[in-house]
């Protein structure tokens, strides 16, 4: 039966054919020319604000799934919200300075870095950074992403720069701000200072050695026996190259350690290493001659072991020390490790850090191994300390090892001067605005954060480049005491607002600072200008005040900020504490986490594997609605899955809601809502029922939109497309949609039904499928009072008159029986008795319940069932198939009657209309 018949449409002009990737571009062109963002914002001005502040991805590169989730998820919020009656302000935003930038720009400069002129390196990374902003830009905007894509917010540009050293400044005026030498995490390769949220870890093979220490005092611990012998207190390191570098050795004052004689020597680890360390070092540590505490042996002293070193190396304690590895006397380079720093800051030590900006070592570290780079310093050293023997046994080991985020390559803790904000000076306050002033979704983000930060004590803000915002202090010349303050940072912000930070550098610290400027420390008149940069954390850290605070569109504090789980080490936390620092309170009132993009397998995706893919790929091969359906599809809370595989099965879901609405649009070509539409209480009962499961959907959906569980709704849609719709109430109103008169009550009571279903449906489904969905609104026939565009239409209320309980009850059991009688008539077909269900007559024997849910329909059972007869036996006796049902046979026959040619339902009143002698009297009759 060609039901299709039932459209007015052409199918040249039918909507909603395949070919997402050809149509979707009309409606971005649509949108666009129709300035449908614009439009939308003006319609709700004055409404309350919804505003998703835009974490700024970085303009280096195409996007990747990753991206496309991220932006996808932002939109399907912002869609909802509009259409709940907010005011949705969307400007999008980009992170554009940093290393990366910097290195393109080298690169394609084709220069060495420290060769350049600063100028015109920044003006390389600038042209580079616009670049990639209008190639993303247009990637984010072909995956339907509504916003303010004419005027986004960048983080180079000179009013954000402005912004930011007001934050600076405000932070530094509070005393956040301070100068000081630490050991921090360093990037040989990128030649920079990194915070904790710029490193990554990665497997890497490392040499680990037992150095023999020669202990020089003893504190009176060593025993009788041992005297005379040489002694030794014998640590573990997997950094030989630091050893140069080693003041102290660190034990645990409460653990037991002994005093082991070994081939004529004295050994002095912690006990229970002894086994471990023997196997590994093919040693017997059996013969232990006595034992004492850690805390015994605090400020005894051994010797340096390189015979090149004239230094002690002082025993010294800590609780960070464990037995988990190596023999629980801690290697202890203050130069070279957070932990080390803090351990030499409180015993005092000197702070010897003999590597240079590029990683390798200096004259400091001995004139064997000077110009080495560090990581290929381990085996010169190790070579030289087993010619002095002094090593007592080396493996390799497979650990995690930190990396640069940005390079990829290891990196190293190295001792120098940088700039920190202090984040012990507002860690309660900032601890306090997690608990208590930021909704976390998914909940584990909370704990996730307040461990972060409260384990952080200071933040290093400079960095070693040029690509990015300078740190705005002076120096006085005359005593090197430093600069700024509230006429400073004016000065600065005032100028990087006409000029940009480029100024910085085109202007001597003269010309920059106010007139008459003077050190408060000397009197000096005469400065010179900070070299380092700041932190791009602390970029795009202050985009809550210099976009959320300055565009009036927006607000603050912003009421969401959406990323991935990595964030919280990122962006939200570097958001955070400038927040706190500036303004004493968050800037967001909820955090939603996404999870990482993995392949079909869970793999992390990889270039070199071979499992990435790629949005614009996807976008060619099945569209954008694609993409953007798997982002509402997935538990997007972990890790999400993506593969071909997953695509296809995608594509089906999206072809079933398609040809759901699309079936609805066609049936409903020839309905005027305003003129022909039945009311609800004089429909039919089976369309109240679709209608009143309709509303059933817009709670559960509307519930899942409200708790960002779109999965959630992307099930519950498909399911009452597939189901409720597709599998019952549509294929049972073919009949009643195709055979009866055009404008019978009977065919309006459908249409009417349909109608306010498809409206629904495609306000509900346009946050997620807009484009098919804004394909669908145009092709509608709809009210002229009806928005342009579907993103202008309110979010559908639920109508609980239609909600009837007991007409629920009688046709969700109905429907239950009807699914029993279907898989009856499917086996006949299988068998050949039939071909279609509508060659069949079927008679249905039935008791008890069955019996009583089948009779309250009796008149309707054919056209239910979908047969050309029905008819209903009390009774088991007589019914042939065994159905689920214990109360309920059915036997199938051949139909009786001829066929009709119009309706394919067979009768025995075809032939008898003369003038239309092919059709039944129900057919012949529409027809006149």
């Amino acid at each position: 039966m060609d039901y299709s018949k039932t459209l007015n449409l052409p199918e040249t002009e039918f909507p909603m054919r395949a070919g997402l990737p050809e149509r979707e571009p009309e409606f971005l062109k649509y949108w666009e020319e129709n300035k449908i963002y614009e439009k939308k914002q003006e319609l709700h001005a004055g409404h309350k604000k919804f505003v998703l502040h835009d974490g700024p991805p970085y303009a280096n590169g195409k996007i990747h799934m990753g991206t496309a989730l991220n932006k996808i998820l932002k939109d399907i919020i912002m869609k909802y919200k509009y259409a709940q009656g907010f005011d949705t302000p969307y400007v999008p935003g980009w992170d554009t300075h940093g290393m990366p930038i910097e290195h393109a720009a080298i690169k394609n400069l084709g220069l060495n870095r420290h060769e350049l002129d600063t100028l015109v390196l920044r003006k390389e990374c600038h042209d580079y950074a616009l670049k990639w902003i209008d190639e993303q830009r247009t990637d984010f905007k072909r995956l339907g992403v509504l916003g303010d894509w004419d005027h986004p917010y960048i983080t180079m540009t000179h009013d954000y720069e402005a912004v930011q050293i007001h934050v600076f400044g405000e932070m530094a005026k509070k005393g956040y701000i301070y100068k000081g030498k630490k050991a921090v995490y360093w990037c040989p390769h990128c030649e920079t200072a990194l915070a904790e949220a710029e490193i990554e870890y990665g497997e890497e093979k490392s040499p680990a050695i037992f150095v023999k220490m020669p202990l020089v005092k003893d504190n009176g611990m060593l025993p009788e026996a041992a005297q005379g012998k040489p002694a030794y207190i014998v640590i573990w390191t997997t950094t030989p190259w630091t050893m140069p570098a080693n003041v102290a050795i660190a034990l645990h004052p409460d653990f037991e350690y002994a005093w082991v004689e070994c081939e004529g020597e004295i050994l002095f680890m912690a006990k229970e290493m002894l086994e471990a360390v023997g196997k590994v070092c093919k040693k017997d540590l059996s013969n232990i001659i006595g034992t004492c505490k850690g805390k015994d042996m605090e400020y005894a002293e051994c010797r340096h072991p390189f015979e090149t070193i004239d230094r002690k190396s002082l025993v010294v304690l800590a609780d960070y020390v464990t037995l988990e590895a190596g023999t629980g006397c801690v290697h202890t380079a203050p130069g070279h490790g957070a932990d080390d720093f803090e351990t030499g800051v409180r015993y005092n030590l000197p702070i010897i850090c003999p590597v240079d900006g590029s990683g390798k070592l200096t004259a400091e570290a001995g004139a064997d191994f000077a110009g080495m780079f560090v990581f290929d310093a381990n085996v010169p050293i190790i070579k030289y300390l087993a010619g002095l023997n002094r090593l007592f046994g080396k493996e390799n080991i497979r650990h995690q090892y930190a990396h640069c985020w940005r390079c990829k390559n290891p990196i190293i803790y190295r001792a120098t001067e940088q700039w920190f904000a202090s984040v012990d000076g507002f860690r309660e306050e900032a601890l306090n605005a997690i608990a208590n002033d930021v909704q976390w979704i998914p909940s584990w983000g909370e704990a996730r954060i307040h461990n972060m930060v409260a384990d952080r004590h200071d933040w290093c803000i400079s960095r070693q480049r040029v690509w990015g915002v300078p740190i705005p202090i002076f120096y006085c010349e005359d005593c090197n005491e430093h600069l700024v303050n509230d006429d400073t940072i004016n000065a600065v912000a005032d100028l990087f607002a006409k000029e940009g930070s480029d100024a910085w550098w085109a202007h001597s610290a003269e010309e920059i600072l106010p007139q008459g400027t003077k050190c408060p420390k000397c009197g000096g008149t005469h400065f010179r200008k900070e070299s380092d940069i700041m932190d791009v954390w602390f970029d795009s850290g202050s985009s809550h005040a210099a976009v959320c605070k300055t565009r009036p569109e927006l607000a603050w504090p912003a009421d969401m900020y959406l990323e991935g789980s990595d964030q919280h080490r990122g962006w939200f936390q570097s958001s955070l504490l400038t927040s706190v620092a500036t303004e004493g309170k968050a800037p967001y009132r909820a955090v939603l986490t996404h999870g990482y993009v993995v392949d079909g397998e869970g793999r992390k995706m990889s270039k070199s594997v071979g499992n990435t893919v790629a949005p614009q790929e996807v976008i060619a091969q099945y569209g954008a609605d694609i993409i953007r359906l798997w982002a509402a599809s997935s538990d997007y809370k972990a890790d999400i899955r993506i593969s071909k595989e997953i695509l296809k099965q995608l594509s089906e879901v999206y072809r079933k809601i398609r040809n759901t609405i699309r079936y609805i649009l066609g049936n409903t070509n020839d309905f005027n809502y305003e003129t022909d539409k039945v009311e609800f209480k004089d429909m039919l009962e089976l369309d109240r029922w679709a209608l009143m499961h309709m509303q059933l959907l817009k709670k559960e959906v509307s519930a899942a939109y409200e708790s960002y569980d779109f999965h959630v709704l992307y099930h519950a849609i498909h399911n009452f497309c597939s189901i409720e719709m597709s599998s019952y109430y549509l294929d049972i109103l073919k009949d009643r949609l195709y055979a009866y008169k055009a404008d019978s009550f009977e065919r309006r009571s459908a249409q009417t039904a349909m109608y306010e279903i498809m409206l629904d449906l495609v306000v509900m489904i346009a946050p997620v499928l807009s484009f098919t969905m804004e394909e669908v609104w145009q092709f509608m026939k709809k009210p002229a009072s009806m928005p342009e565009s579907v993103f202008m239409m309110p979010w559908p209320e639920c109508k609980e008159e239609y909600i009837d309980e007991a007409l629920e009850s009688k046709w969700d059991n109905f429907i239950e029986i009807r699914s029993e009688i279907t898989r009856v008539l499917e086996g006949a077909r299988r068998a050949k008795t039939i071909g279609h269900s509508l060659d069949a007559k079927v008679e249905l024997h039935a008791t008890g319940e069955a019996l009583a849910i089948l009779r309250s329909v009796e008149g309707d059972l054919a056209t239910l069932l979908i047969v050309s007869q029905a008819k209903l036996v009390e009774g088991l006796a007589g019914g042939v198939e065994a159905t689920g049902r214990e109360d309920l046979k059915v036997t199938v026959q051949a139909a009786e009657g001829e066929k009709c040619e119009r309706c394919w339902i067979y009768s025995d009143t075809v032939g008898k209309d003369a003038e239309h002698p092919t059709v039944c009297a129900r057919c012949a009759a529409a027809l006149k």
